[in-house]
């Protein structure tokens, strides 16, 4: 009996040192990469803030922002995903870039960030699967667990039907967008 293989995808690389480099993800529920339209506009945004940063993918599924942004020069990236195919596929992407400054941990991303980082996040990414209500914990806890350093930048990617949620008072908001049933929006942390 041969094993059967998993249904494969890909991601692809926008621009920076791995420009339009495809990488393979495995083809599981609930696992929505950021389009590349709005991957485009997103990174345009925060172009100026990525080389040097410390970046946290918090839900990181296909790793489509953690690769792009490592691409454009993050000096670390830590990726949180919960499925372990997911997580596995994501460390052998690595291996095939050569990169050795990011980690993935196979994790729940909300019992992760219960646990103070060594070093707070300058760029974080928020993009979880939808209509599961993680966006409004995430948020809350990436503030009260210490993970924002001072100015970091947060992206927020929803559900449009979702509307806003209750955003911490230190967060201001810079940019908001709406493509067909994707909201997203940048804040910075003043905390």
């Amino acid at each position: 009996m041969t094993k059967k293989k998993p249904n494969m995808g890909q991601v692809r690389i926008i621009s920076g040192q791995w420009r339009s480099r495809r990488l393979p993800i495995h083809d599981l529920e609930g696992l929505r990469p950021t389009t590349d339209r709005v991957k485009e506009t997103l990174f345009n945004w925060i172009s100026a803030d990525l080389p040097g940063a410390r970046v946290l993918d918090c839900f990181t599924g296909s790793g489509s922002l953690g690769f792009e942004a490592l691409s454009r020069y993050a000096s670390f990236a830590q990726m949180f995903e919960l499925q372990a195919s997911a997580a596995k596929q994501l460390k052998q992407n690595l291996a095939t870039l050569k990169c050795e400054h990011a980690e993935v941990t196979k994790g729940d991303t909300l019992a992760l960030l219960k646990t103070p980082p060594k070093m707070p996040f300058n760029i974080i990414f928020i993009d979880p699967p939808f209509r599961q209500g993680l966006a409004q914990q995430c948020v809350q806890l990436l503030e009260t667990h210490l993970w924002l350093s001072q100015d970091a930048l947060i992206y927020l990617e929803t559900e449009t039907e979702l509307g806003p949620l209750n955003i911490p008072p230190t967060w201001t908001a810079l940019k908001e967008k709406t493509a067909g049933q994707v909201t997203y929006r940048l804040y910075q942390s003043a905390s």
